[in-house]
């Protein structure tokens, strides 16, 4: 069976991860903060906060917002959950904006359609790994899901994922990106209940040396740190960062030339960093059948969010989503591919199903 994912762990994660495991450190420690430094080196982001899962990473961005009950938030229903459940903790009020037939991104025109006094936020999602890009909103703050597309930013807080299948895993993890020190610095203290750590590492820890032994906590927060034993799988990950993005681009490249001029519609956009290979098929029970008896896992991957009882459990009139929630599914791609493996599952799709 061709999976459709797989985990990626580079073998020095391994050795890393047990040299931490007998270490003083194993929670959050100083492999934490060099793991914010590469990231930030590599991805030319000034302001990266690491926490324990890219959900993490999205509650974050929202309270940094100070999203609550009454606010109205415009966001996409084709996505993971985990974009969504937050809004509703929050108890706004969660607008549906349309898709875009060819990304399926949010449509940029039909949520300035959807603006009201009351917007408080828009959310876009670089969903499966192509760029949404609603654009410049005055006054109004646009986060980006990228936990599907480490390596894009676009907007004002950018919430990426290191979980299991992502791009480079640290098992679970996530890293939430701003645009200024004044909220990088409350970000940092959210994460950890509050507690301004950088006032207790010089001091290695030690409560009789100049830092006291009590302090005020004047930011609520919570327990979304990473911890060591995480970060030092990211930085692994981090170093094939390159390679992996080059061999998703090789097999993205390979599946477009092999699939065109076939009744096969690519999801694609004008950047793209390849989590999914998903497309558009008519008779959409029948492909992914078809490609199961030669031995190739498919999946949709993403179910709307506004059909589930918690969001309503009823389709939005969204005409472009209603149009082709039917005929959108996935393919392989990843470390775990090989081109070989793509020529195979194009050859049986052009035989059709």
């Amino acid at each position: 069976m061709i999976n459709l994912f797989h985990p990626y762990v580079p073998e020095e994660a391994i050795s890393e991860v047990v040299a931490t495991l007998r270490t003083k450190f194993i929670a959050q420690g100083y492999k934490v903060d060099k793991f914010e430094h590469e990231f930030s080196k590599r991805f030319r982001q000034n302001y990266c906060v690491s926490v324990n899962s890219g959900t993490s990473a999205l509650e974050m961005a929202y309270d940094l917002i100070g999203l609550k009950e009454g606010d109205e938030v415009i966001t996409t229903p084709l996505t993971c959950t985990a974009t969504n459940i937050p809004l509703l903790h929050r108890k706004v009020k969660i607008v549906w904006a349309d898709i875009l037939s060819d990304t399926l991104c949010i449509d940029p025109e039909d949520v300035l359609k959807k603006i009201t006094t009351k917007t408080a936020a828009v959310v876009q999602v670089h969903l499966g790994g192509v760029q949404a890009d609603v654009g410049w909103l005055p006054a109004i703050p646009v986060v980006s899901d990228a936990c599907q597309a480490l390596g894009i930013f676009n907007s004002s807080y950018t919430a990426c994922s290191f979980q299991a299948i992502k791009h480079i895993t640290t098992g679970d993890g996530g890293m939430l990106v701003v645009r200024n020190e004044d909220e990088y610095k409350k970000a940092k203290l959210m994460r950890w209940f509050g507690i301004d750590r950088e006032r207790q590492i010089p001091a290695t820890w030690e409560s009789y040396r100049t830092r006291m032994m009590s302090f005020d906590i004047e930011v609520l927060g919570g327990k979304k740190h990473m911890n060591d034993i995480d970060a030092v799988m990211g930085l692994a990950g981090l170093a094939h960062y390159d390679s992996i993005m080059a061999h998703r681009n090789k097999l993205a490249k390979i599946y477009k030339e092999m699939l065109f001029e076939t009744n096969v519609q690519v999801v694609d956009g004008t950047n793209n960093t390849w989590w999914l290979f998903t497309v558009l098929v008519e008779k959409r029970d029948d492909f992914a059948r078809m490609l199961y008896d030669w031995g190739v896992e498919t999946n949709i991957v993403q179910r709307r969010n506004d059909v589930y009882t918690i969001f309503g459990g009823k389709k939005a009139d969204l005409p472009v989503l209603n149009s082709i929630e039917d005929k959108y599914i996935s393919l392989p791609i990843g470390m775990h591919v090989k081109e070989d493996d793509v020529a195979h599952i194009c050859k049986k799709i052009r035989k059709g199903w």
